[in-house]
């Protein structure tokens, strides 16, 4: 999962972000309102955290711009207005969630989790596919009720596949859901992701889950891609 987190506190976000990529959540940070946008504009993300009382630019007119702009990431509002007239404000802008602050952190993974899924047709934090159940909420993974251990970065490359069973999932798309704009996109670490997540899934099984398709990426299916 990719979160964009629009915060102006940056001692704040940077304890957002460290808890957030604790759980293997990758977090693109802006401190102010028109950043933040021109950040949503360009890069796809599964979440925008986006604050009200924002330099340059508030969390209202942020919203609303993408909104205008045809950018439909769902929008958790992050802020220390709690009055009723804020939260419609903020909703009725364009916002699909609200949370006070301050906020247990947990609170907050959760509701992140909920809007994530909200552009998926999975409505449950426990997903199954061919055996292989994966808990988004504990983050544990098990095929046929063996469980399987996963580090932060390859729950969350297996949770891209689940979530997209037969879809063809390339690596452009891989590297925009699993890391930052830091990235070196020569490198050869998506492949090497990839070829760990499936020995750790599929060796020992007849029925592999993880396909290479040559020369445009990866599909997760039961069945040998034709």
């Amino acid at each position: 999962m990719r979160v964009l987190l629009i915060e102006d506190d940056k001692k704040l976000s940077a304890a957002i972000a460290k808890n957030l990529k604790a759980e293997g959540i990758i977090v693109d940070c802006a401190f102010d309102g028109l950043t933040g946008e021109e950040y949503a504009s360009v890069d796809e993300h599964d979440v925008i955290l986006l604050d009200i009382l924002l330099p340059r630019q508030n969390g209202w007119t942020t919203c609303g711009n993408l909104r205008k702009a045809g950018v439909l990431t769902p929008i958790l509002m992050l802020t220390a207005l709690d009055q009723v007239e804020d939260k419609i404000r903020g909703l009725d802008g364009g916002a699909d969630d609200y949370l006070a602050k301050p906020f247990h952190i947990g609170e907050l993974l959760a509701r992140i989790r909920s809007l994530a899924r909200r552009r998926t047709t999975v409505r449950s934090a426990t997903v199954e596919r061919h055996g292989l159940v994966l808990d988004t909420a504990a983050h544990t993974v098990a095929r046929d009720g063996t469980s399987i251990s996963l580090t932060a970065k390859e729950f969350a490359l297996l949770e891209l596949f689940v979530m997209h069973p037969g879809a063809l999932i390339t690596r452009q798309m891989i590297i925009d859901h699993l890391w930052d704009m830091n990235f070196e996109p020569r490198s050869n670490v998506v492949e090497a992701f990839v070829r760990l997540l499936r020995k750790k899934i599929d060796r020992g099984y007849s029925v592999k889950l993880i396909h290479t398709i040559r020369g445009a990426g990866y599909v997760f299916s039961n069945q040998e891609p034709q």
